[in-house]
């Protein structure tokens, strides 16, 4: 069964809108801020896209910081900026996001346990709301929330030690949080255990989450957030990254890989309120680190496993075959319908000892 097979996503969905995929067999390629959800950044009329602030929003999932290669403890100084950007989700389609550093998932935070971080939030006087930062590696109050709450204009700092290893989700925590995650306010923090992990060829870096907009998905024109579509748990779109399809061909193309390789991919399920069923087709989890724990002996050989929201899940793949490897959430109307795809692609040379297509040498004719 192929998945979307050659979806030219800034051409096709342009002219079809996304809820067009679905003709395509199978599965074919009370606060401030409600109030100010109902209003856009810088929309051009009530039916127009808006400008963009930025033409991509979603983060490169090659940009993992390097493994950890000291043996003692080690200070961290980590600064975060809040960004608030109007960008698309797909050609046509904008949506103001709110972001750490501009993309989304925000950036991986790398350290070994024991390590200490001092970590600086600051949102700009530009913001139009105010942030905070959850760390579920964080011992203490609001995992930090509570200390870095700050307005357009103010900055926080707070310290603290990793303690305790795994991978582990960091977002927004004001009280219209599911607001703000569905707008983008969600990354990683990587605390590795103080032997390190497992050396990998590749390691990569996604991050899954639900928007919720007051249109369908692929009608053209700027989306605002919905509240009434959060409440009921109803997306308009799930993706990769924040953008719907972003690592296909037409998107901003397909991951490259190689054969025989040992691949790490962490997964940031911001939610905010879905659970993922992480696949990939072609493939199979050949080592899966549940839940972030990266202590515990992984399991083998797992097709497809939930990553719940508020958590990351780390899993590695190996890539004996080439051609594609399709990451998707196993809930296949996210998939043809809202967006969440991404594309592994496998370079090298056929091995028809593992997978022949053509077992009987057909030419096709010729």
């Amino acid at each position: 069964m192929t998945l979307l097979p050659n979806i030219e996503r800034r051409s096709f969905l342009k002219a079809a809108g996304l809820g067009g995929v679905a003709a395509l067999a199978g599965c074919a390629e009370d606060s401030t801020d409600a109030a100010a959800s109902t209003t856009s950044a810088q929309t051009s009329d009530s039916s127009g896209a808006a400008s963009v602030d930025v033409d991509r929003i979603a983060a490169d999932p090659t940009d993992v910081p390097d493994p950890v290669d000291w043996s003692q403890p080690r200070t961290h100084d980590v600064t975060l900026e809040t960004q608030e950007l109007t960008a698309e989700i797909e050609p046509g389609v904008t949506f103001d996001y709110m972001t750490f550093e501009g993309r989304v998932p925000g950036p991986m935070v790398r350290v070994r346990r024991g390590d200490t971080v001092n970590l600086t939030l600051r949102n700009p006087e530009s913001s139009k709301m105010p942030h905070n930062i959850d760390f579920h590696a964080v011992y203490g109050p609001g995992g930090g929330a509570d200390a870095t709450t700050i307005a357009p204009g103010e900055e926080a700092t707070i310290e603290f030690k990793a303690t305790y290893p795994g991978v582990h989700i960091y977002h927004c925590a004001v009280p219209n949080m599911d607001h703000h995650i569905s707008a983008g306010m969600f990354g990683a923090i990587l605390v590795e255990p103080k032997g390190g992990l497992p050396e990998v060829d590749r390691e990569l870096y996604l991050g899954q989450h639900e928007i919720y907009t007051d249109k369908a998905a692929g009608k053209e024109g700027h989306h605002k957030f919905s509240l009434e579509a959060a409440k009921s748990e109803d997306p308009t779109y799930v993706t990769y990254n924040g953008e719907a399809y972003a690592f296909t061909e037409s998107g901003y193309g397909r991951i490259q890989v190689e054969q025989d390789e040992r691949i790490r991919v962490f997964m940031s399920n911001g939610g905010p309120n879905l659970s993922s069923s992480w696949h990939a087709i072609g493939n199979v989890w050949d080592k899966l680190y549940r839940d972030g724990d990266l202590v515990s002996d992984p399991a083998r050989f797992v097709e497809t496993t939930p990553v719940r929201p508020g958590t990351v899940t780390a899993a590695e793949i190996k890539t004996p075959v080439p051609g594609p490897i399709k990451l998707v959430d196993h809930s296949l109307t996210r998939v043809v319908r809202k967006g969440v795809l991404g594309v592994l692609d496998v370079q090298g040379e056929q091995r028809p000892d593992i997978y022949d297509p053509n077992p009987n040498g057909d030419s096709g004719g010729e």
